[in-house]
């Protein structure tokens, strides 16, 4: 979208549906060159889960609307939603969203959605998390929630982007899983590796997979988010591994005008 934005009036809806809000920007942080955290203030926020997600609305001054979902970053934290979006070259949300909006602009934002795809704190099964490229945004909730809520469930996360300088969360990542031996982290690259990796680039296949992931017997939860061919290629080796389908829970995203 380009041009003026108006000023969001958070517009009511009928009952019974989630109302859109007036949230403002009150902090920014680079993960990547194409991609921006944005932590919003929402006022009424009425909290949410680790994995669910929002939809963002921009109205530019002739009336057009374009909206588009994101994955909240982090778990619940008062009227406080962190959100981290990749900026897509043409797309019509995110580049407004990484390269003009600033901190006091208003945006509206709709949520939380989403049920199935959600890790609850109280959960004590052993967790699997596989995400590719900008997939980890849910998971990274899910780890960042666990460790809020001091939970002793073991998880492992696999995380495969193409090059360092494309992975999220690069330092917090290293620095939890150095410091809870309950978070075990597994890092994947695809085009280029770091100096003096062990394994040249490729990607997660059966193998590897088999040795990340908890055993089928232990009946873990999996949760796999990135894109469609990531996430059903995940799905069937984990399928594949044993595990039982119902217990493996995806969230992906194809190409579009975010």
């Amino acid at each position: 979208m380009t041009g003026p934005l108006r000023e969001p009036a958070g517009r009511p809806t009928a009952a019974g549906r989630i109302p859109w809000r007036v949230a403002r920007l009150v902090e920014v942080r680079d993960e990547t060159p194409s991609a921006r955290t944005l932590v919003l203030e929402v006022p009424q926020w009425p909290g949410h889960l680790a994995g669910q997600r929002v939809d963002v609305r921009l109205t530019a001054e002739d009336g057009y609307t374009a909206r588009r979902s994101y994955s909240l970053a982090a778990p619940t934290d008062g009227s406080r939603v962190v959100l981290t979006v990749q900026r897509v070259a043409d797309g019509e949300v995110s580049p407004y969203l990484t390269q003009v909006f600033a901190v006091g602009d208003p945006v509206e934002i709709r949520g939380p959605i989403g049920g199935w795809f959600v890790w609850r704190p109280q959960d004590r099964d052993p967790v699997l998390l596989v995400a590719g490229g900008s997939g980890i945004v849910p998971l990274m909730a899910m780890v960042r929630a666990r460790a809020a809520a001091a939970s002793r469930a073991p998880f492992r996360l696999a995380y495969s982007v193409r090059t360092p300088g494309d992975a999220y969360y690069s330092e917090e990542l290293r620095h939890r899983a150095r410091a809870d031996p309950g978070l075990d982290l597994t890092r994947v690259y695809t085009r280029a590796t770091p100096p003096d990796w062990p394994n040249p680039p490729h990607r997660l296949g059966l193998a590897e997979l088999s040795a990340v992931a908890w055993p089928a017997a232990f009946a873990p939860t999996c949760y796999v988010c990135g894109p469609n061919g990531f996430v059903e290629s995940v799905a069937d080796m984990l399928v594949a591994l044993g595990h039982d389908p119902a217990r493996v829970r995806t969230e992906r995203f194809g190409p579009s005008g975010r």
